[in-house]
């Protein structure tokens, strides 16, 4: 696995991510960076810090006696706080670093307390906020999402998360009590599969930016917008997966002892732990799955857009998107 090379002046790129994405281990090493819950205690002096020494490095004006290390380590920072193409500070919670201790949290509650109706309304319904607002920080693109689309796509994700969850609960009732600890994560599912495509509605509707492989843009696809949102889903689905699957066999087991039948309250603690120690790893890992900075074949896209392109007599065997995260 390779470091970004430097340019002709051998100066960092930092256009470009520090590890080599079209490697995996490249794209789990940078997200392991952007997801890192330390980031969470960086003060917005120092994102503004790290952000000014990004700014003045593009442009050579670096203060005297900046190391490498410095640069990367403000990237670092940069990455984890700031949206890729807007540049903008993102809200707190919506940043990849807050994933795994909120998701941590609210995971572990959901899979604690699953058996009663109170329980599974309230705990999905904040997986669901928490979710829209994930999903609208980290949305691909500069597009804009009016206050109507945020709405249809909060109370719409709820709903099927809610609907699934209670729904599965009846069923399961009379089969094996494990089954029933499966039900969290298909509803985490259903909610991922109507909360994402919702939120990022306007990309569909419009189309996100693609770039040729100079990151000069070529126009808006509605194609890459499906290819990005596909990829976006698969990512957050796999993410939950272990977290969500792998706890309920120790805890069915776990549950059988004295010593939690004598103080069960630990069962909310164990299990939140074993969520925490899977989304460590999970997180980063999953975001890895697809490039960031995805492509396709220039054939693929719209025949409008291509014919646009081609008027200008450009021609590409690929073109490049931001998938969003």
């Amino acid at each position: 696995m390779s470091e970004a090379p430097k340019d002709a002046n051998g100066r960092l790129q930092l256009n470009k991510p520090r590890y080599d994405q079209s490697e995996f281990v490249g794209r789990a090493k940078h997200f392991f960076n952007v997801t890192d819950p330390r980031n969470l205690f960086t003060s917005a002096a120092q994102l503004d810090a790290a952000k000014k020494l990004i700014d003045d490095y593009k442009i050579g004006r670096e203060a005297v006696g900046t190391s490498e290390n410095d640069v990367w380590h403000a990237k670092k920072l940069y990455d984890s706080a700031f949206h890729p193409d807007t540049g903008q500070k993102q809200f707190i919670f919506g940043r990849m670093s807050a994933q795994v201790p909120c998701n941590m949290a609210i995971t572990g509650a959901m899979m604690t307390f699953y058996k009663t109706t109170p329980a599974v309304v309230f705990w999905q319904w904040f997986n669901q906020t928490f979710n829209a607002v994930v999903n609208y920080t980290n949305r691909s693109g500069d597009a804009e999402i009016t206050n109507k689309m945020l709405l249809q796509a909060y109370l719409s994700a709820t709903g099927c998360a809610l609907g699934t969850a209670l729904g599965l609960n009846a069923i399961v009732k009379k089969l094996p009590p494990i089954v029933g600890r499966f039900v969290p994560f298909v509803a985490v599912a259903a909610g991922n599969c109507v909360n994402i495509p919702l939120m990022r509605q306007r990309e569909l509707i419009h189309g996100i930016p693609v770039f040729d492989h100079d990151g000069n843009r070529l126009g808006e696809s509605k194609v890459a917008a499906e290819k990005a949102i596909a990829m976006t889903i698969i990512s957050r689905i796999s993410m939950a997966l272990p977290g969500m699957c792998i706890p309920p066999f120790f805890m069915n087991r776990l549950e059988e002892k004295a010593f939690m039948k004598r103080m069960p309250w630990l069962a909310s603690p164990i299990q939140i732990l074993m969520v925490g120690f899977c989304l460590v790893f999970a997180t980063p890992l999953c975001c890895a799955i697809f490039p960031q900075t995805s492509s396709m074949t220039f054939d693929s896209l719209e025949k409008d857009l291509q014919e646009a392109i081609l008027k200008k007599d450009l021609a590409y065997d690929r073109v490049y998107f931001n998938k969003g995260l």
